[in-house]
C-alpha cells in the first residue's frame, strides 16, 4: 500500500528557510508516512528550486500566491492524505507519531499542529500563546501551523479558495471548528517578519486584517494593505 500523505509546499525565494523544512519531514519518511513531497514554485529567482530538486521533492511551477500555489500542489497530489507546509515551517521530530494517530483516529477530521516561533524573544512566547488560544478555542489556525487533511475532505470543502489573502482562514471556516484537531507536534515557523516589523506591531496589523475579514471585507481589499 502507498504511503498515505503527500506533502504540499508552496515557495518563493524561500532559499533560506526550506532546508530546514525539508530536514523536518525526514523522521516522516521514516516512519512510511510521506508518500511524495510536492514543491510548487511561484516564480522563485533564488535557489528553491534546485534545493527541493536535490532533497528529492517534486517541483511544479505556478503562477505566484499561495492560494493558487496550493491548489496546483493538490490538484498534482497522489495521497489519501495531503499536509500543506509553509516551506518557513519546520515540524518538531514527534510530528509522524501524532499525524498517524490523528489519521487512524479522527479520519474525518482536519489537524494542524501547534504554533512555536523560532526566536528567544518573550514576546515569541506571548504571541505563541495567544495563536494557539486563538487556534483551540476558535478552530482558527494560522496558516504557519500546517494543515493535514484528508483528500475527501479536501474535496468536500472545496478546497484552498481563489483569494489573494486569507485562503487559510477560509478554509478552515469551511471545516468548522468541530473539524479541526490542534496536535501536540510543533510547527517551528520563522520569526523574521516579526523581529522585521516588530512583534506587537505586527501582531496587531494581523489581527486587525483577520477582524476585518471576519466582519466581511474581501480579501481582494485586505490584500492591498498586507505586505
Amino acid at each position: 500500500m502507498p504511503a498515505p500523505v503527500s506533502i504540499v509546499i508552496p515557495a518563493l525565494d524561500a532559499a533560506g528557510d526550506l532546508p530546514l523544512c525539508l530536514e523536518s519531514l525526514m523522521p516522516g519518511l521514516e516512519a512510511g508516512l510521506i508518500r511524495e513531497v510536492i514543491l510548487v514554485d511561484g516564480g522563485s529567482g533564488d535557489a528553491t528550486v534546485r534545493i527541493a530538486e536535490a532533497a528529492g521533492a517534486e517541483v511544479i511551477a505556478s503562477l505566484p500566491g499561495r492560494a493558487a500555489q496550493l491548489r496546483a500542489g493538490a490538484a498534482a497530489a497522489r495521497g489519501e492524505w495531503l499536509l500543506f507546509l509553509h516551506a518557513d515551517t519546520a515540524l518538531s521530530r514527534d510530528w509522524p507519531e501524532r499525524a498517524a494517530a490523528h489519521m487512524a483516529a479522527r479520519p474525518g477530521k482536519a489537524a494542524a499542529f501547534t504554533l512555536k516561533f523560532r526566536s528567544d524573544a518573550r514576546a515569541a512566547r506571548w504571541l505563541e500563546a495567544r495563536a494557539n488560544r486563538r487556534a483551540r478555542w476558535m478552530g482558527l489556525p494560522y496558516g504557519d501551523q500546517g494543515l493535514l487533511i484528508s483528500r475527501a475532505l479536501y474535496e468536500e470543502v472545496d478546497g484552498y479558495p481563489e483569494a489573494p489573502l486569507m485562503e487559510d482562514v477560509m478554509i478552515v471556516r469551511a471545516l468548522g471548528k468541530a473539524r479541526i484537531v490542534i496536535l501536540d507536534a510543533e510547527a517551528r515557523t520563522s520569526a523574521a517578519k516579526y523581529e522585521r516589523d516588530g512583534w506587537r506591531r505586527r501582531a496587531w496589523s494581523n489581527a486587525v486584517l483577520l477582524m476585518r475579514f471576519l466582519m466581511g471585507a474581501k480579501p481582494e481589499a485586505l490584500a492591498k494593505r498586507y505586505r
